[in-house]
């Protein structure tokens, strides 16, 4: 995790984007220094670290001849192929630094998992799910561990799915929203495992399902609002049928925050989309 000791600091551009929520300070905030081209990825690491941030995205030019832009993406501790939360915010970041997009009304991300389309519609951003790498049963050794550090009995899980996008997520369904708002985690028990857990809202809510995750060790243990584990879960309950083709997911209420994430089908696509609002602007030395 050392920076490149030939590497000579520079100010760079940056921006701090709050994802995924309508109001400020209340969604999950990204870092993203948005001039990246020339530093080491152990600069890159160890100032994702420092951020103390879910994750910290850095932009770069693109390799391939479709993208706009490129992104890494990084936790206090690894590099991730995609995330939600930092696709959209690296957008949100690189359209308000000027960014044009090559198609009219579609940003094109290129990072570790390919190329990303990111839409802009009725102000919002949303991003095309990318396919599962992994999907389907979970070890009933995994989800015994699951159900103690969610603090239930195993028969309250009531499904559960691996949904790799990127991170390992495993998803679990639970009854109700009230159930998992109700969760106290014990993150010991559930080590080396990322969990997403998904219950529904009563009918005439404002909102369809009620979001957790779960990524013991993490500097963010609980994620405020997570845009990866929501893509994976739309394609497993939408497909499923657990869920319509169009949904709002929340995430993040029990962390105080008002997370909102859109959900819609559209053909092959599924989009996840969300609000979000640059909070502090300015310049960073690396």
């Amino acid at each position: 995790m050392n920076p490149d000791p030939a590497a000579s600091p520079r100010l760079r551009p940056f921006n701090q984007v709050d994802v995924f929520s309508a109001e400020p300070y209340r969604g999950n905030p990204l870092a993203v220094v948005v001039d990246a081209e020339g530093l080491a990825a152990g600069t890159m690491q160890q100032f994702a670290n420092w951020t103390n941030l879910a994750e910290t995205a850095f932009l770069l030019p693109p390799t391939h001849p479709d993208a706009d832009y490129r992104v890494r993406i990084f936790t206090g501790s690894e590099e991730f192929p995609f995330a939600g939360h930092p696709t959209l915010g690296s957008a949100h970041a690189w359209l308000e630094a000027g960014g044009i997009p090559q198609q009219d009304d579609v940003v094109v991300q290129e990072c570790g998992a390919g190329l990303v389309r990111v839409k802009r519609d009725a102000g919002r951003l949303a991003f095309a799910a990318p396919p599962l790498t992994r999907s389907g049963a979970v070890a009933e050794e995994d989800l015994g561990r699951i159900a103690a550090g969610l603090g239930l009995p195993r028969e309250a899980l009531l499904d559960a799915s691996w949904l790799v996008n990127g991170p390992d997520w495993i998803g679990v369904l639970l009854e109700s929203a009230e159930q998992v708002l109700g969760i106290r985690p014990d993150y010991a028990a559930m080590a080396g495992l990322k969990v997403g857990v998904i219950g529904r809202h009563r009918a005439g809510s404002a909102v369809d399902f009620e979001v957790r995750t779960f990524v013991p060790g993490d500097a963010a243990a609980e994620d405020p609002v997570t845009g990866s584990f929501n893509a994976g879960a739309a394609q497993w309950l939408i497909r499923s049928g657990r869920a319509p083709e169009a949904y709002v997911a929340a995430q993040g209420t029990a962390l105080g925050r008002a997370g909102r994430i859109y959900v819609e089908a559209a053909g092959e696509d599924i989009w996840v989309g969300g609000d979000s609002t640059s909070c502090i602007e300015g310049w960073v030395m690396l």
